[in-house]
């Protein structure tokens, strides 16, 4: 059976009965109400990846029962068929073999993230496990044109801790240990031969990482560069010759610039491409020559930086195809066609293959048809002013339709919190457009991407002045007028559950309401819990976020379960069950804590779920309670919430 919110992700809703506190005339003026399902479902068509051979196209689709599976096109026909045969909880990664026979995907059971790698022969059908031990990990998975037959992957088969490199035959599911992992390598590199010869290891006493290399598969690792507690860099590619590489590196640098460094001598002898705003972001690395051919920096916007003048009329030509941010995903092996990826911040994501010969492009697919004929908010970025003076990059959205000024107010916090916000569209932050929310978005100090000052500025300041940022940014928006000082609302995942909680804890007047989603409230039983495969990177963890494991009166300073009975307003929580990095203890103890202090919070927890919802009933059933919550409690509209068929939500 369809669920019955399959059919309605084509259609727009217009609710009459809208849940409001904003005055009725600033409602009224908003666009048409979109159905939730049209953001937060499933995509339509998702992730087109061409086969190295250019003759077919692997994408992700809804089967009929609307969950996520891979499916199969040539190129030039409308012969499409579902190869994969998920039944419950959808597959969101795959990938072409270079055999251009076997597409591969990875899944793993009820958001454990134990990922298992699978296989489907387009010749026959088969379906098969190319990894199948229960309870082990698979990750960082490699192909090379060169050895079609073969994948490299790292499993953490022989002991839980760490990932060594195993090579797997395609056709026949044959594993066999390629390289032993010494107890502290974190990621492998390949050459042109695809022989592992770099690695980056990580230090468990000063925090600090090392690349390595060898000169075979049977020579002695020696390390090449260490990078200090504090500066970023890693592997990119070898070069053809493989006698240097290139590498991200922040050393003599805030930001991380692309270099080449010797491998004989570990020098840098070119300094490849940089920008002072920001780190290096994608690089596009030739896949027969090595060469690099362009490199992306992303400010505010992903902007790319031609090196290889070869391609730089098929850059050109791509910029002229729609307006937005743009990124070849997919190029088969003769390199005459690419796959590229379109993001703006008013449309659905879009797809185009480019002909590099005519340098001409042509739609391939879309992923929300839908929403090509409504009305969406613009994401502008803007540069707020913390109270130190640090810049913070972020983006603010503000509902279409409506006049800018004191709007009730979503404030979007990021994950990681080493990640980052970017511009393009958010089904997430589109939603809450839709429903009468300005939404802001601030990159902190602490996210990723804007160099190691930026980036160490968060150090031990979880709580404080990583929190402060975000305390700025919406007194910025209420300064300006955008916001209503009474309406405000803080929302987030992962660190965003946390800086959640922490904001309605050690800001309790700054926000109306808080949406928690798997945030931790604890942070030493945060990494109590965490899986065994962290140890590699702990101590930079540590180093970071602060010594909670074994200094009590710090946590307790940090952790907003300790300062519960400060809240003072409404509080929803949204927990999956097999959470591997926050365990389901962290909403447990809040939710608990303050319900003995007599202090409202709403807690949902997902019994098939890990680290945020990936099904979506599960994603629908809380996403519609979150807009009746956030209409309750700062206003706008919502669409009704009603009982999702195949949900696995439990009231707690």
């Amino acid at each position: 059976m369809k669920t019955k919110h399959r059919w309605s992700r084509f259609a727009l809703v217009v609710v009459a009965s809208l849940i409001a506190i904003a005055p009725v005339q600033s409602l009224a003026a908003l666009p048409e109400l979109i159905s939730r399902e049209i953001f937060l479902g499933n995509p339509v068509k998702s992730q087109p990846r061409l086969s190295p051979d250019g003759a077919k196209i692997a994408y992700l689709a809804p089967s009929e029962t609307d969950v996520l599976n891979v499916w199969v096109r040539t190129v030039g026909k409308n012969d499409d068929r579902m190869v994969t045969h998920d039944k419950h909880r959808g597959i969101r990664t795959a990938f072409w073999a270079h055999d251009s026979r076997h597409v591969l995907y990875q899944q793993d059971v009820g958001g454990n993230e134990n990922f298992h790698i699978y296989s489907v022969d387009l010749t026959n059908g088969t379906e098969q496990d190319l990894t199948p031990h229960e309870g082990v990990r698979a990750q960082g998975v490699q192909l090379d044109k060169d050895h079609p037959d073969e994948m490299l992957v790292g499993l953490n088969l022989r002991d839980k801790k760490v990932f060594d490199m195993h090579r797997i035959n395609l056709a026949t599911g044959e594993s066999r240990l390629d390289t032993q992992n010494p107890g502290d390598v974190g990621a492998w590199f390949t050459d042109t031969a695809f022989v592992i010869r770099g690695a980056v290891a990580a230090s468990e006493k000063d925090g600090s990482s090392t690349l390595r290399v060898r000169e075979s598969a049977t020579a002695p690792w020696r390390d090449l560069v260490t990078f200090p507690f504090g500066e970023n860099g890693s592997f990119v590619s070898f070069s053809a010759d493989g006698r240097s590489a290139h590498v991200t590196s922040s050393l003599g640098s805030d930001v991380t610039r692309l270099v080449r460094i010797d491998l004989a001598t570990g020098k840098e002898t070119e300094i490849v491409a940089s920008d002072p705003r920001c780190d290096v972001g994608g690089v596009m690395v030739h896949p027969d020559t090595r060469q690099v051919q362009a490199v992306a920096f992303n400010y505010l916007r992903n902007e790319w930086k031609v090196i290889d003048p070869a391609i730089a009329p098929d850059l050109a030509a791509l910029k002229k195809v729609r307006d937005g941010d743009f990124t070849v995903v997919s190029r088969d092996h003769a390199d005459a066609v690419w796959v590229v990826a379109y993001t703006v911040d008013r449309a659905p994501i879009t797809w185009y293959t480019f002909d590099r010969k005519s340098r001409t492009a042509s739609l391939l697919m879309t992923s929300q048809p839908a929403l090509e004929k409504v009305t969406l908010s613009a994401m502008e970025p803007v540069v707020i002013t913390a109270r130190d003076g640090m810049k913070l990059p972020s983006y603010l959205t503000l509902p279409a339709g409506v006049p800018a000024k004191h709007l009730p107010m979503v404030l979007m916090v990021h994950g990681g919190p080493w990640g980052r916000d970017g511009w393009g569209y958010s089904g997430t932050v589109q939603w809450l457009a839709n429903r009468g929310y300005a939404v802001l978005q601030v990159n902190f100090r602490a996210s990723t991407g804007f160099g190691k000052a930026f980036l160490n500025a968060g150090n031990l300041q979880w709580g404080h002045t990583m929190q402060d940022d975000l305390t700025d940014a919406v007194r910025w928006a209420i300064a300006r007028g955008y916001a209503d000082p009474k309406r405000v609302a803080i929302f987030g995942g992962s660190y965003g559950g946390y800086a959640t909680l922490a904001g309605l804890a050690f800001t309790p007047d700054l926000y109306a309401c808080g949406v928690d989603i798997v945030g931790p409230s604890n942070l030493k039983t945060l990494l109590a819990a965490i899986p065994s495969y962290w140890a590699v990177g702990r101590k930079e963890m540590l180093l970071r976020m602060g010594d909670v494991e074994t200094d009590s009166v710090f946590n307790q300073k940090v952790s907003p379960l300790f300062h519960a009975d400060k809240i003072r307003v409404p509080l929803l929580i949204g927990q999956g069950k097999n959470d591997p990095r926050v365990n389901v203890r962290e909403s447990d103890q809040i939710a608990a804590a303050m319900r003995s202090r007599n202090l409202p919070v709403e807690y949902v927890v997902y019994a098939d779920e890990g680290h945020g919802f990936a099904r979506p009933q599960n994603r629908l059933d809380f996403y519609g309670r979150a807009e009746q919550f956030l209409a309750k409690y700062i206003g706008g509209r919502a669409e009704p919430h009603t009982q999702v068929e195949g949900t696995t939500a439990e009231l707690k």
